[in-house]
């Protein structure tokens, strides 16, 4: 986890709703009720996302907030599972599929629901034995200042995580601006603006 090893890349937010006063027990409800969970059976492509702790990626009991508030600091992280096959060798099996299945039954081609049934039946036997590929981006949330970090810098996992604060915390997140940190240098504001500068986070060590 950069966020305890040193070096990291993210993107930094601003918090842009209050706390409530009775956050820790929000907090930890919230954790538990958005908290990852894999699912038994799941598409190809699709996506399953939830909270798990950040001292280890199978943990998604938050009933212990030693285990995810410091002091003022919340620190978890963001799973994504998602299952992906391997192109062309589903293609060439359903292919070889269809083959046989047209010698068997003395026909040229397969009809089209022939073909739509071989390609499912093949990509489920495979999505059942398939495991997925794991992601776990870790955040750092400080709580009195209203700031938050997230160890991602791409748009779609930066997008997923915002929808997912906002679904877990009913809290909204506001990107910082390389020129918010430009308070104590107002007069570079402006030229540094003219120039484009508008990209959101940065990175740090």
């Amino acid at each position: 986890m950069g966020f305890l090893k040193g070096r990291l890349t993210f993107r930094r937010y601003r918090v842009i709703d209050p706390l409530p006063d009775d956050f820790r027990d929000r907090f930890e409800q919230a954790f538990t009720d958005h908290a990852f969970r894999e699912k038994s059976a799941i598409s190809k492509g699709e996506e399953t996302v939830g909270w798990v702790r950040a001292d280890n990626l199978l943990e998604t009991d938050f009933s212990n907030r030693d285990k995810w508030l410091y002091t003022h600091y919340v620190m978890a992280g963001m799973r994504i599972d998602k299952k992906t096959l391997p192109t062309p060798l589903v293609r060439a099996m359903i292919e070889k599929r269809i083959e046989a299945w047209c010698e068997e039954h003395g026909r040229a081609k397969a009809p089209a629901s022939v073909r739509t049934d071989i390609r499912l039946n093949i990509e489920n036997d495979l999505l059942a034995r398939t495991l997925p590929t794991v992601k776990v981006v870790p955040f750092c949330w400080n709580l009195p200042e209203g700031w938050l970090l997230f160890e991602n810098t791409s748009d779609r996992v930066n997008d997923r995580f915002r929808t997912l604060v906002r679904n877990s915390f009913g809290i909204g997140l506001e990107p910082f601006s390389p020129l918010d940190f430009l308070v104590d240098a107002p007069e570079l504001v402006e030229p540094l603006a003219a120039a484009g500068m508008t990209l959101m986070g940065g990175g740090g060590q």
